[in-house]
C-alpha cells in the first residue's frame, strides 16, 4: 500500500505517467497498474483518464492529502528507525529563496559536520515554490522570508535579519554615497528579480510605499544574471547584505538604502510534526544554533 501511495503522489505532482514513472524508477504500465490497484482497494476513481492524464478526481484529491500525511509518516519513521541504528543518515533536500543562498553554507557546514554521513541537496527556489515542494514531499524544509507573506502549517525557526543594499559600478552618480533612498533609488536604470520572487515583492512594496514606482528594464530569477548587468554599468540593482557583501571589492559598490532602512526575517521551514524526524529535528536545533549567533 504505501508503494501505491508514493506512486500516486508522484503522478499528483508530475502531472504525467510517463514522468512520475520514471521518478518512481518503475515502468510507465507498472505506475498505471498500481493505480488502478490502488483504486480497486479504496473502492474509488482516482485519477481522470484520456489519451493522457486530466487531473485527480474530487476523490483522488482528498486521497492525495491523506497519501502524503501517511507517506510522510512512514518516512519518517524510517529515519527514526535508522538513526537508532547508525545517527543520522540520507539526503536532505532544501529549498532556499535566491536571495539566501550567499549564506546557506552557514547552515550546512555546521550540519553535516555534526553529522557526516549526511547528504545535502541545495535547490533554488521561490517562496511559493518552497511552501508547495515541503507540502508536496519533494522538499524537506527551506529557507524563506517568515514575516511578510502567509506561511501557512509549517514550523518556523528564524536565521537571520535580511538588509537591503543599492548595489552599482564605481561610475554611478551613487558610488561615493554613505547612503540611498528608495525614491533615489527609483530614479536608476534597475535590474531585478522577476515578479513571482518574494523579494522583488518586498523591493516594490518599499518603492511603492516611498512614493515611487520602477518598472526594471531588466528581469532575472537568478541573483548572478543581475550581478552580471550591474558589472556592465548600465544597470543598478537592489540586493540583500549578504549577497552585496560577496561582490563589494571586487569592481562594485554597495549602499545601505534607508528612508526607511528595511529589514525581513529570513528562517527555516520545515513540514509541522510532532514528534519531527531525528534529521529535521537536528536540522532545526542547527538553525536555532546560527540563529542565536546572529
Amino acid at each position: 500500500m504505501i508503494d501505491k501511495l508514493e506512486m500516486f503522489i508522484a503522478l499528483a505532482n508530475e502531472r504525467h505517467f510517463g514522468r512520475a514513472a520514471e521518478v518512481i524508477g518503475v515502468t510507465q504500465p507498472s505506475l498505471s497498474s498500481a493505480i488502478r490497484q490502488l483504486e480497486d482497494q479504496l473502492g474509488v476513481q482516482l485519477v481522470y483518464r484520456g489519451s493522457r492524464f486530466q487531473g485527480l478526481t474530487p476523490e483522488g484529491q482528498r486521497v492525495l492529502d491523506w497519501a502524503r500525511r501517511i507517506v510522510g509518516d512512514m518516512r519518517a519513521l524510517k529515519d527514526e528507525m535508522r538513526s537508532v541504528h547508525a545517527g543520522l543518515s540520507g539526503n536532505l533536500r532544501i529549498g532556499v529563496i535566491p536571495t539566501a543562498l550567499p549564506m546557506v553554507a552557514d547552515l550546512t557546514a555546521p550540519f553535516t559536520a555534526r553529522h557526516p554521513n549526511m547528504r545535502v541537496t541545495i535547490l533554488s527556489r521561490t517562496s511559493a515554490e518552497i511552501l508547495d515542494g515541503i507540502d508536496s514531499l519533494e522538499l524537506d524544509a527551506g529557507i524563506t522570508y517568515l514575516d511578510n507573506e502567509p506561511l501557512g502549517r509549517v514550523t518556523q525557526t528564524p536565521l537571520y535579519t535580511e538588509f537591503y543594499r543599492f548595489l552599482c559600478a564605481p561610475a554611478s552618480p551613487f558610488a561615493g554615497r554613505a547612503q540611498i533612498s528608495w525614491h533615489e533609488v527609483a530614479s536608476e536604470p534597475l535590474c531585478l528579480l522577476t515578479s513571482d520572487m518574494q523579494n522583488r515583492r518586498i523591493v516594490n512594496q518599499h518603492l511603492a510605499e516611498a512614493g515611487a514606482r520602477v518598472a526594471a528594464m531588466v528581469e532575472s530569477n537568478s541573483t548572478i544574471a543581475l550581478v552580471s548587468h550591474v558589472r556592465s554599468g548600465l544597470w543598478a540593482s537592489v540586493v540583500p547584505m549578504k549577497l552585496a557583501e560577496m561582490f563589494t571589492g571586487q569592481g562594485l559598490v554597495a549602499i545601505p538604502i534607508v528612508e526607511p532602512e528595511a529589514e525581513h526575517l529570513v528562517g527555516l521551514v520545515t513540514t509541522r510534526r510532532d514528534p519531527q524526524t531525528p534529521v529535521l529535528q537536528a536540522l532545526i536545533e542547527a538553525a536555532a544554533r546560527l540563529g542565536r549567533k546572529r
